[in-house]
């Protein structure tokens, strides 16, 4: 082997060690970054008779969720969008006093009825993860035009996949392109906007498959309240559930022993 040759080997050995330790660096950081509350809504109803013990934790009745978005505003909380919240994670970049993030999940027509005008009346943004099989299609859940005035309003539109197929389950090409690419095109042409946030169905994911997520150009990724992937934070961005069996109290103490 030649001298030229030696050094441009090792050259390329020392790019790539130093490129490792600082992609681990940035890792450690972003771990070691205290972590932003998250909040994450389904339906937002009243109890039924049929509703399970189970059920009632994702379903948050009118005057549950009224209390306690008010509490947060009174508390001084202030809502962030996922760009806000990347380059927090990424850069370190500032945010505001007491930050929160609102999220719903499943495309809910209560999340536009019901959580939007309460959100409106403390000037709250959140973020919506969209499964763009109901658009359109199912009298509860929310159309285009609505996702759009979401969007237009200055809410996040996000992915949740095409039909809430468990993301651990996936496999083919297929699956890639009906579950994550079709709906990101669908949303995008919805909004006029890139989608770049997916949230996974039943908060389930696999570390094998979050590369399929940083293939197609998403920034975050988010579950509930499993204990992040220190190899991938960005894509195991946690969640906290707020029950419908809390109170404003149980809220804000969950917000900060969670966190």
């Amino acid at each position: 082997m030649s001298k030229i040759t030696s050094a441009i080997l090792a050259s390329a050995l020392l790019l790539t060690s130093v490129f490792t330790a600082s992609a681990q660096g940035n890792k450690a950081a972003i771990m070691a970054r205290k972590q932003v509350p998250i909040l994450c809504y389904h339906q937002i109803r009243d109890w039924r008779p049929k509703d399970s013990k189970v059920d009632k934790d994702y379903i948050i009745p009118p005057a549950a969720f009224k209390a306690h978005l008010k509490m947060l505003a009174d508390s001084g909380y202030h809502t962030i969008l996922p760009d806000q919240l990347y380059d927090y994670l990424t850069k370190g970049t500032a945010l505001p006093s007491k930050p929160i993030m609102l999220t719903f999940d499943d495309t809910d027509l209560d999340q536009f009825e019901i959580a939007r005008p309460e959100m409106k009346k403390y000037g709250f943004k959140g973020v919506f993860f969209i499964m763009t099989v109901s658009i359109g299609k199912v009298k509860h859940y929310m159309s285009s035009a609505q996702i759009k005035q979401l969007s237009d309003e200055g809410n996040v539109i996000a992915s949740h996949t095409w039909n809430h197929s468990n993301f651990k389950k996936l496999s083919t090409a297929k699956d890639w392109e009906i579950q994550l690419d079709k709906p990101t095109k669908k949303l995008e042409e919805i909004t006029g906007k890139p989608v770049k946030y997916f949230a996974f169905p039943f908060g389930v994911w696999s570390e094998q498959n979050l590369p399929q997520l940083h293939k197609r150009g998403f920034k975050l990724a988010f579950q509930l309240a499993d204990k992040r992937d220190a190899n991938d934070p960005l894509m195991t961005v946690r969640r906290i559930l707020d029950s419908g069996y809390w109170t404003t109290k149980n809220l804000s103490n969950s917000i900060r022993h969670s966190f």
